[in-house]
């Protein structure tokens, strides 16, 4: 499958996808505001990607980010499949064999961001939360 071209975000048209990069920064935001280093945002393995990696000192969070207008349509975490978990895993162990420390602890975490209509956007951030 051919890689597709470079679009920068500034050139997007699909709302979903703006959206989805609004949260991710808004998380990315969050999580430096609360300790964290960001090791990497939107590292890719093949189509696939990690939104945020982040490290507070040996541990390492990989952060699914899941942006929603409201809560309508579920909650943002329903939103990860076992299927989805299955390619986060994937795309953290290529993160880990190349950029990974002797000593580092993993886990999976998941930011959720609601965009309300007035005001800040509400973030929630759930530890731990599956397993692989």
């Amino acid at each position: 499958m051919p890689d597709l071209p470079f679009v920068p975000a500034a050139q997007w048209t699909d709302r979903r996808h703006i959206r989805g990069l609004r949260g991710e920064l808004v998380a990315l935001a969050y999580l430096v505001s609360c300790g964290w280093e960001i090791e990497a945002h939107r590292f890719r393995l093949g189509r696939h990607d990690l939104d945020l990696v982040a490290r507070r000192r040996g541990l390492i969070a990989f952060v699914e980010v899941k942006t929603r207008k409201s809560l309508r349509c579920g909650a943002p975490a329903e939103a990860v499949s076992v299927r989805k978990r299955t390619i986060l895993a994937k795309v953290a162990g290529c993160w880990r064999a190349r950029f990974g420390r002797a000593g580092d602890d993993y886990r999976f975490d998941l930011v959720s961001v609601c965009e309300g209509a007035l005001g800040a956007p509400a973030v929630e951030h759930v530890p731990d939360a599956w397993r692989v």
